[in-house]
């Protein structure tokens, strides 16, 4: 199957072959749909506080956070070119006339394209779009006025202009304030200053990023950092790190064989957000929370989002300090009030119904099974009610082992073709927001593995081309579902005002935004 020459390469990517020969396996057969039981809903696997609630637990992690160290992981490699998608097909379409704009409106309706232009000037980006086109002695005003769309596109995408179709979402600008335009990357340091940072004042971060774009990163963190720091009386910690290409996965023909580039090389593709995996295994500490790079407000409604990462990591706390109580007594005792204490808070806490198995084993091998379970990462997810956004969700999900329990479950995970399977999915009243804090070490300190955690067997195959040939291309295991499959769960509801990602350039334009 692997030449010399290819056997070099998968070395020189740091790839094992036993890896590839199972990535190919997964071509051959595909991946198992998750058996989802029913939604988790609030009452059942879905947890709401009150008032009071809400601030016993905020109080609780401010209190107890510097007993932690703390990271905020942003996955930032996103490229932002799907955010112009209209534009790009307008640009294809329009040939500059008063027909070409007829026959686009009439053919497509893409009326997000004409919103963007006439409401330009709400756009944070559009001094510097202005800058760009008045160096040729244009203006936006009057090009849009002259039907001179392309140019104003040109210029706002194109790389003799501000390049915004070729650079990451955390480099563009987002927001307006009345002295300065932010992007995303700058709206998760405020974020961070507010719900990271140490009584030493310290505020760490994380982002990943593409091998491409990581010096205009760090170029812009260098020119804001000294800025924030003095602002919000804090001194971060940066870091980065790239997708490693050893989670690159290898892509197959239509017939499962390695497909191999037009001069006989293997192909390889980026694995996923689910390769992010590997990064958060190497990132040292304690307590780490995982937001998008895209899910970012201006300040003026930024307190709902502040509030609600302190619930999350003082519920993560909370739980945390009961799982860790019951390892320490089930290490000395196995009595049976013991294991039914430890089996209740399971079920009613962790939601995790156990197996008929589990039952019939006796007192000493049922401690060894619940000690191992308690013995996992911990996250807490946000879940915000379902508005019709496309994603995963929160289900009570059969594993492996014969548990039911608490997982994100994307829509391609579930098959749509069995009615019952269909019927539990459309009932979902709550939807997935990627808003985690995890815990990552054990009982005594030491850092989980957290690649011990992952459900192989939840990747997922997609067709794409290359060359004109058809291809099948795998995507590892989601960051959030399946690498996270193993892990223990809880779901904690919170407010939809905390969900504003920008997903098309449209979104800049809604309130929340503004």
């Amino acid at each position: 199957m692997f030449t010399e020459k290819d056997l070099q390469v998968i070395k020189t990517r740091q790839i094992d072959l036993k890896t590839l020969e199972e990535q190919i396996s997964f071509f051959k057969k595909g991946f198992p749909y998750l058996n989802i039981q029913k939604a988790a809903t609030i009452g059942d696997g879905m947890q709401v506080y009150n008032e009071d609630e809400i601030f016993e637990f905020v109080s609780y992690y401010e209190e107890s956070r510097d007993k932690y160290k703390i990271v905020k992981f942003v996955p930032a490699s996103g490229a932002a070119s799907r955010m112009f998608k209209s534009l790009y097909e307008f640009a294809d379409l329009y040939n500059g006339n008063r027909d070409g704009y007829n026959n686009f409106m009439n053919g497509n309706a893409l009326r997000s394209v004409m919103n963007v232009l006439t409401n330009i000037k709400k756009f944070a980006f559009y001094n510097d779009l202005e800058a760009v086109l008045q160096k040729d002695g244009k203006s936006t005003d009057e090009l849009i006025a002259k039907l001179g769309y392309i140019e104003v596109l040109n210029a706002l995408l194109n790389e003799n202009g501000l390049n915004y179709g070729n650079l990451p979402k955390g480099l563009l600008k987002f927001h307006k304030y009345e002295n300065e335009m932010r992007t995303p990357t700058e709206e998760h340091l405020v974020e961070g200053a507010n719900y990271c940072k140490s009584s030493d004042k310290i505020g760490r971060l994380h982002f990943t990023v593409s091998s491409e774009h990581k010096s205009l990163f760090i170029k812009l963190i260098d020119e804001v950092k000294a800025n924030y720091e003095k602002q919000f009386d804090i001194r971060y910690e940066i870091s980065y790190s790239e997708q490693k290409p050893s989670t690159d996965t290898i892509a197959v023909d239509m017939e499962n064989n390695p497909f191999r580039n037009s001069d006989g090389t293997l192909l390889f593709r980026p694995g996923g957000h689910g390769a992010l995996i590997e990064n958060l295994n190497d990132i040292s500490a304690d307590i780490i929370f995982v937001k998008n790079i895209d899910n970012v407000v201006p300040d003026r409604i930024k307190y709902k989002t502040f509030q609600y990462k302190k619930v999350i990591a003082g519920v993560l706390l909370k739980y945390k300090e009961t799982v860790f109580s019951y390892i320490n007594k089930l290490q000395q005792s196995n009595d049976i009030s013991l294991i039914n204490e430890v089996v209740s808070f399971f079920e009613k806490e962790l939601c995790i119904s156990f197996s008929n198995e589990f039952a019939g084993l006796n007192q000493k091998d049922k401690a060894s099974y619940l000690l191992k379970k308690l013995n996992r990462p911990i996250r807490v997810c946000g879940m915000v009610k379902n508005e019709g956004e496309p994603g995963g969700g929160p289900f009570w999900a059969k594993n492996q082992d014969g548990t039911f329990s608490l997982q994100v479950v994307e829509s391609s995970q579930i098959d749509m073709n069995n009615p019952q399977q269909k019927e539990i999915a459309q009932n979902a009243t709550h939807f997935n927001p990627v808003d985690l804090v995890c815990y990552v070490k054990d009982y005594k300190g030491n850092k989980f593995d957290l690649l011990q955690f992952v459900d192989k067997n939840t990747g997922f195959i997609s067709k794409k081309s290359k060359d004109g040939k058809d291809l099948k291309a795998l995507e590892l295991p989601g960051l959030w579902n399946g690498a996270m499959s193993d892990w223990n769960t809880i779901f904690v509801e919170v407010p939809i005002i905390t969900f504003n990602p920008v997903k098309t350039i449209d979104d800049l334009l809604r309130k929340e935004h503004q």
